[in-house]
């Protein structure tokens, strides 16, 4: 129903708040690679300057029966787990959760203006848009009197189909509306010249997370559940039971074979796997079957010279089941995915059945969110800049913002001298990490130009037809870069997603309003906590241009080589022995043998400990200039005890098993309980702080250290 906008490599902060924000917290899809986010960084030296420091950290919360150097996360988190359960309509609760629900809060506040006042709202204005939009889908008789009428014209176009075709011509249609169908199409910047706005092809297509997950024996129930729910998701549109049970067959079976060519998210983070540029004759060589000639051109999209297929061979197992799949299966398929996607937006059987299985079974979410919240959910993912605009003006003061911006080149500085100051790598190497450095943008809290909604026809009392119209908008919106310049003003967030980012291809580091608020930032804060906390998300994110991917694109957002032989080899050497440390964490305490993936969640690893580090050292910067804070304790602990503190206290969170074992398959980021530990262990810093024994768990040394920025 909705366009996902390919943004390659954008790494962002949680995937279980990004799914939040986007409104879709029970589906279980995999993220698509963005760029890359971190953690929350902390205030700038400014901030310290109070006569009395008053406490903005619970000391009480801490478990004094735990030794520090034993489990910090336990240590700092423990008692705050414990008595946080995670309510019922949430996977997970935990600091990130706390501060997103505020902001929901706030943005429940302004929808729900926008709707009562939309009648009296200037015509054509995004309050009025707005308001509509919620208004439509509050008004939960009128979607549920209107069943899946809405939906009927596109279930009688499958059943019409006769011929690939005639397949091959739906898919284009519905990929212009933007709800894309087997694959994902978007704009994007050439990985060769970033400059340039070209055409991303990426594989798409599952309705479980993973390939694995249509293979592996232990899925085996998860895939019994699947296929009952493709049953009654068809069985709700008045297919037979006897009918919908082998269509579930086809569906499963066909999706089986998509699996079977599709890459992993690991393997989707091999940048090789993420861009492969062909002409469009090269690209209708792959698929005989399909003409890209014919889906551009039907789309009026001119893709020049050509376009990225970026996984040749899932798009050729695609071609082959064209041609070769009965045109009864591809109608089950399509069928299905059509059912599936709009359910959302459907009568409440259609939203239950649909939580039921990506909520309850493959999640673990004992209730659905309430229908103000999925509703807000849709109007993030059809309007969600134009909701920010609003967001903006009631909650983000233009004195935040600079106080952010103080922060950020503070935390910046201090990458520059962890960089100049590296031991490992060559002053040729470090130059051009210098120069790359030198070209970072930062943005913070919102764009400085806004989008246009001018086009998009929003009309009352009609949810269905709203949100597909804002499907097609926006789908339209980001293909119309194909061919332009690229804009590294634009923002691939909105201001009110509690989240960072880091995006390669522009080299912009990206810091939405809503996560400059407590427990990342205090306006009033000590510097300790403030550090520890935003400025350590800032340091994550600015350590993203230096991580296994980010460092493979320059200062330009080309991807490059610029590292001499023996310094890429210091790196991999490096970066190998924090996967290997990640390897060896095991979350899941019913199940000991399944560890955290450290290639898949590599970057982020690299990003925390960096940002880490890099923080920490701007914190000493800022206590230099006040030396009397320096030597100040504040509830009994010191300034770099403190730090540690507020780092750990960011990752706090309680998850459900279920969601747990999603995220381990899925998620670029570590569990946050190992997020707490893991840059702390490798840092003398904290051991000193804490006072740690060499032979304690959270002290690593000697060979084991690492090492990096």
């Amino acid at each position: 129903m909705t366009n996902k906008p390919m943004k390659p490599l954008v790494l962002a902060v949680s995937v279980a708040l990004a799914l939040t924000a986007c409104g879709k917290q029970e589906q279980a899809a995999a993220p698509a690679p963005a760029p890359a986010s971190t953690a929350a960084p902390a205030a700038a030296a400014t901030t310290a300057a109070a006569a009395k420091p008053a406490s903005i950290f619970d000391v009480n919360e801490l478990d004094s029966s735990i030794n520090a150097c034993q489990d910090f996360n336990s240590f700092v988190n423990a008692k705050w787990i414990a008595a946080n359960p995670i309510p019922n309509d949430h996977t997970s609760w935990g600091a990130f959760n706390q501060l997103a629900e505020q902001s929901l809060n706030t943005q429940h506040d302004i929808v729900d203006a926008a709707a009562k006042n939309a009648a009296q709202a200037k015509a054509g204005s995004i309050e009025q848009k707005i308001g509509w939009l919620y208004q439509a889908g509050m008004d939960q008789d009128a979607v549920n009197k209107a069943g899946f009428d809405p939906l009927k014209p596109q279930l009688d176009q499958i059943a019409a189909l006769k011929t690939p075709a005639d397949i091959a011509k739906y898919i284009t249609d519905r990929d212009a509306q933007g709800d894309m169908q087997v694959f994902d199409f978007g704009a994007g910047a050439d990985f060769k010249d970033a400059k340039l706005q070209i055409g991303f092809a990426n594989q798409g297509g599952l309705g479980l997370p993973t390939r694995d997950y249509y293979s592996d024996a232990k899925y085996a129930d998860i895939r019994d559940a699947y296929k009952a729910h493709i049953v009654k998701t068809l069985a709700l549109t008045g297919v037979s039971d006897a009918d919908a049970k082998k269509q579930a067959d086809e569906v499963l079976a066909f999706e089986t074979q998509l699996a079977k060519a599709s890459l992993s998210p690991t393997e989707l983070r091999d940048l090789d796997n993420e861009y492969h540029f062909v002409s469009v004759a090269q690209a209708d060589k792959i698929t005989p079957h399909f003409s890209w000639d014919k889906y551009f051109s039907d789309q009026n999209i001119n893709v020049g010279k050509g376009f990225s297929l970026s996984q040749p061979k899932f798009f050729a197992e695609f071609d082959k089941l064209l041609a070769s799949a009965p045109i009864d299966q591809w109608q089950a398929y399509l069928r299905f995915h059509a059912i599936d996607s709009a359910s959302p937006y459907l009568s409440t059987a259609f939203q239950d059945n649909r939580f039921d299985f990506y909520g309850k079974t493959l999640s673990g979410q004992p209730e659905q969110r309430p229908l103000w919240k999925r509703v807000l959910g849709a109007v993030n993912e059809s309007m969600g800049e134009a909701l920010g605009q609003l967001y903006v003006a009631k909650e983000f003061t233009p004195e935040a913002k600079q106080r952010a911006e103080e922060l950020v080149t503070n935390v910046r500085e201090a990458l520059k001298e962890h960089i100049q100051n590296s031991d490992w790598m060559s002053d040729a190497t470090k130059q051009k990490a210098l120069e790359k450095w030198d070209k970072f943008l930062p943005k913070i809290g919102y764009p400085d130009h806004w989008r246009t909604w001018d086009g998009l026809d929003i009309k009352q009392g009609d949810y269905y037809g709203d949100v597909t119209a804002a499907a097609k908008f926006n789908h339209d919106w980001d293909v119309a870069h194909i061919g332009k310049q690229t804009d590294r003003t634009e923002w691939g967030m909105t201001p009110q997603t509690v989240n960072a980012y880091y995006d390669p291809s522009t080299n912009t580091i990206n810091f939405p309003a809503a996560i400059l608020q407590p427990p990342f930032f205090y306006a009033n804060g000590d510097d300790a906590i403030n550090y520890g906390g935003i400025g350590a998300v800032i340091g994550h994110e600015s350590s993203h241009g230096f991580d296994d991917q980010g460092s493979q694109f320059d200062g330009d957002g080309n991807k490059a080589d610029w590292w001499t032989a023996q310094d890429k080899s210091q790196f991999k050497s490096r970066t190998g022995k924090l996967v290997d440390q990640f390897n060896g964490y095991a979350p899941l305490k019913d199940k000991p043998d399944v560890h955290v993936n450290g290639q898949l969640t590599l970057g982020e690893n690299i990003a925390d400990l960096g940002g880490l580090n890099v923080a920490y050292d701007a914190l000493q910067n800022a206590l230099k200039k006040n030396p009397a804070e320096a030597d100040q304790k504040i509830d009994g602990y010191t300034q770099d005890q403190r730090y540690f503190l507020s780092w750990a206290r960011v990752w706090r969170e309680n998850i459900r098993p279920k969601t747990a074992e999603l995220y381990l398959n899925i998620d670029p980021h570590s569990p946050a309980e190992f997020r707490a530990i893991g840059a702390p262990s490798n840092m003398a810093a904290f051991a000193t702080a804490f006072q740690c024994k060499p032979t304690d768990p959270m002290v690593r040394s000697g060979d084991k250290q690492v090492k990096i920025w």
